[in-house]
């Protein structure tokens, strides 16, 4: 049996991660993360999608794309947590567990950071944890479809 697939996605302006905004972002690359996140999944059994675009359009679509082909999405959707609400509807719309991450902690920036649209379809959100927050999602991941197993073995 193969090992369920996790998404990770990532928004806009991420591919400039260890340039951007060091002090606040830090100087890890989304490369390191990816090799991070490939580490965990590795230890965790899982298989991961790794991606970012700068477009809402193409994020959308990438999220429509995990329906029955995805075990669950991990995502920061960086500055669309805040504005998309078509990214809202298409995590609801795909039924799957969603872990939104953010590296740095929305909550003490800027108001306007505050709310996220993508936090309403995520069955958890990290934040302000860095690039460690990506390994704890996908952790959390596998808990989360292992405990959904059990419930389906349950059942049965």
């Amino acid at each position: 049996m193969s090992p369920p697939l996790i998404a990770v996605l990532n928004g806009p302006n991420l591919n400039l991660l260890g340039t951007r905004e060091p002090k606040i972002y830090g100087a890890d690359t989304l490369d390191d993360i990816e090799a991070l996140c490939a580490e965990v999944a590795d230890q965790e059994g899982l298989a991961i999608d790794f991606r970012q675009t700068n477009g809402e359009g193409e994020l959308v679509s990438w999220v429509q794309e995990c329906r029955g082909r995805a075990s669950g999405i991990v995502i920061n959707p960086a500055g669309y947590s805040f504005t998309s609400i078509a990214l809202l509807d298409a995590l609801v719309a795909v039924r799957l567990p969603v872990i939104e991450v953010h590296l740095t902690n929305i909550h003490r920036r800027e108001a306007f950071r505050h709310v996220s649209y993508v936090s309403r379809a995520a069955t958890g959100v990290i934040c302000g944890l860095g690039p460690q927050g990506y390994a704890l999602a996908l952790r959390a991941m596998t808990d989360m479809l292992a405990t959904a197993q059990n419930e389906l073995d349950d059942d049965a």
